[in-house]
């Protein structure tokens, strides 16, 4: 997006350790960095936090209960009147059950008795900056959604759209952008699910780059040696040490496109990078810190997937915590003119030509298609209606032999706007051969808005065949032949 000043790059908000043990915060500082938590603030005389929380935004706070001049009880009760959005872990080392109800009717997010195992610590941290994540992205979502505006529209200046359904999935993407969690996109081949994961990429600001691999096909070994690299002597010809995909999106986006046909093993391997942060190059018995998102992407819907259990529901649901469909073509007709404009002059630049005039009857021979293919497919035909150009309006020659019904055998043919197949019905009886035509001719007049020229071509007739049947049925042309 040339022209625009870069975004810096969003640092997640610190955790602020709270106790007057200064040997507590450092072992429990540690054991939060070592884990992940990049950013931790410590502070040792409670009065200072409030102050503290004034000025910086902090994303999860952890306090003692038994400290001198603002007990940890005070504390609380003072942070939940005025920062109530922010999560509280309570730790101590009293036992007691009446206090821990106390602290949890007060609005603690946890309660921690001390020594507490290193494990149970960073997980109530990790859930609470979860939880904290997800009521930011919901009040992002919601003030984005009553404004009506995108924060940055010139990130989404590469998805040519003007579709509300769109517009929709762009308040989302800028809601989510920040967030560390996966997103799962689905869509049909040629819908622009990785221009979707771009997207997501450039509104995180994030300072390491976008990495994308199609892992359809690849066996177990393939996907570890791509993803986690391999060791020196690994395997066989592994003469070098081998950073995998991981390594190289770090501090940005990994996009890993056609999830649903990975291996239930290679499954395995990416739940566990999703959760515990870390993975094991091929060959090493050390595991390494991952700080790449992750977004992965299936052209196969996630349900169809689940019911042939050829994608793990624990998986599944670790990639769901934020999901984009993206709307096939055919269900946003409104965007048609404006992406023959553009495939036009691209097609016009690339091939030296002067742009050619589409004729009207383009618009509505389009609207009548269902694109199998999507937007790539309609790119892949007005550049090949271009190459086909000499002078004057574009020919609908080329057009029309992919979507009659002569052309490809993908090529469907759906009412414009909806998904839905018409049907022929006649209670008791089959319909006769003349029914069944007067139907189809309907039908085709329907979905052409009464352009003869492009009905025929959706009934693979010509034209004047299609006058015949008009002039001997009772249905009369709207426009003369």
């Amino acid at each position: 997006m040339t022209g625009h000043p870069k975004a810096q790059p969003a640092q997640p908000p610190p955790v602020l350790l709270v106790d007057d043990d200064p040997q507590f915060l450092f072992s429990a500082g540690t054991t939060l960095r070592a884990a992940g938590v990049e950013s931790v603030l410590t502070v040792e005389d409670s009065r200072k936090v409030m102050p503290l929380l004034a000025r910086k935004d902090i994303s999860v706070l952890v306090l003692d209960l038994s400290m001198p001049h603002l007990s940890g009880e005070e504390l609380l009760k003072k942070v939940r009147e005025e920062f109530p959005h922010l999560p509280v872990i309570v730790m101590t080392g009293l036992n007691e059950v009446e206090t821990a109800v106390s602290c949890m009717r007060e609005g603690a997010f946890d309660y921690l008795v001390k020594p507490v195992e290193s494990n149970r610590f960073v997980a109530s941290v990790n859930r609470a900056r979860e939880i904290r994540e997800l009521q930011e992205e919901v009040s992002s979502l919601k003030m984005r959604l009553l404004s009506g505006r995108l924060e940055r529209p010139e990130v989404f200046s590469g998805i040519l759209s003007i579709s509300r359904k769109m517009f929709g999935i762009f308040h989302y993407l800028e809601a989510i952008a920040r967030s560390s969690q996966p997103v799962l996109i689905t869509g049909e081949t040629g819908a622009g699910k990785e221009l979707i994961a771009r997207a997501v990429h450039t509104m995180s600001a994030s300072p390491g780059t976008f990495v994308a691999v199609n892992i359809a096909g690849l066996d177990d070994t393939m996907f570890s040696d791509t993803l986690f690299g391999h060791t020196k002597g690994a395997f066989t010809g592994a003469e070098q040490a081998r950073d995998g995909l991981i390594a190289q999106a770090s501090g940005g986006t990994l996009f890993l496109d056609e999830i649903g046909d990975l291996k239930d093993s290679s499954q395995v391997k990416l739940l566990r990078l999703l959760e515990e942060r870390e993975y094991y190059p091929l060959g090493s018995d050390v595991p390494r810190r991952a700080d790449a998102r992750v977004i992965c992407a299936t052209h196969q819907h996630p349900t169809e997937l689940l019911s042939a259990k050829t994608l793990r529901k624990d998986l599944y649901y670790r990639l769901t915590g934020h999901h984009v469909h993206v709307p096939p073509l055919r269900e946003r007709p409104e965007d048609l003119p404006l992406l023959v404009e553009h495939f036009l002059e691209e097609a016009a630049r690339s091939l030296e030509k002067k742009k050619p005039t589409p004729p009207p009857e383009l618009f509505t021979l389009l609207s009548a298609y269902g694109f199998p293919g999507n937007v790539r497919e309609l790119k892949m035909m007005i550049h090949d209606a271009v190459a086909r150009h000499g002078s004057g309006v574009l020919s609908l020659d080329s057009f029309r032999k992919v979507i009659s019904p002569a052309g490809p055998s993908d090529s469907r043919v759906v009412p414009a706007g909806d998904g839905s197949a018409a049907s022929l019905s006649i209670p008791g009886r089959f319909p006769t051969l003349k029914e069944a035509e007067d139907f189809l001719v309907s039908e085709a007049l329907k979905r052409s808005r009464d352009n003869q020229g492009v009905a025929a071509t959706l009934l693979g007739i010509t034209r004047q065949a299609l006058n015949k049947r008009l002039v001997r049925g009772t249905r009369k042309p709207k426009h003369p032949p």
